[in-house]
């Protein structure tokens, strides 16, 4: 028996789920679809390991990250922590793509070794939700697995 790499063991915590998330400049999108820059001037990057996080609310990028996106800050929020309240910078706005779902969002700013977090509001808005046995995401099965908004 082959001893596990820290990877995988940090991947085989209990109830941890992580997923795939590509993340986009929205303003650069729209100026590449206007023709005022080239589509490959967008600023993108792809987290293959976010964290799915039911206890947080919205979507979490680290500040290094939200620098290489160029991301403007656009306001600060009070939010709690685990530790007590606190207040993170809010930039935005990005698309965000899970498993060909998008979405637009604004960013909460986390420390830098903070994984990448998707939250309450970015599950309910692509319809997914999160099979613990499975250890996944996968489509609302109130809806077939389909992408499907309530109204």
């Amino acid at each position: 028996m082959q001893p596990m790499k820290a990877d995988e063991d940090r991947n085989n915590e209990m109830g941890r789920v992580l997923t795939e998330v590509k993340v986009e400049n929205i303003n650069d999108l729209l100026n590449a679809e206007q023709g005022l820059i080239g589509a490959d001037k967008v600023r993108r990057l792809t987290v293959p390991d976010a964290l799915v996080d039911t206890g947080a609310t919205t979507f979490g990028l680290s500040s290094s990250l939200i620098k290489q996106l160029g991301l403007m800050k656009v306001t600060e929020k009070r939010a709690t922590t685990s530790s007590g309240p606190a207040i993170f910078a809010i930039y935005g706005p990005v698309r965000i793509t899970i498993q060909d779902r998008f979405m637009t969002i604004d960013v909460l700013e986390v420390a830098d070794g903070t994984p990448t977090l998707v939250g309450q509001i970015p599950l309910e808005a692509l319809d997914f939700v999160v099979d613990m046995q499975g250890r996944r995401l996968i489509g609302n099965p109130a809806h077939g697995g389909e992408h499907m908004l309530e109204m």
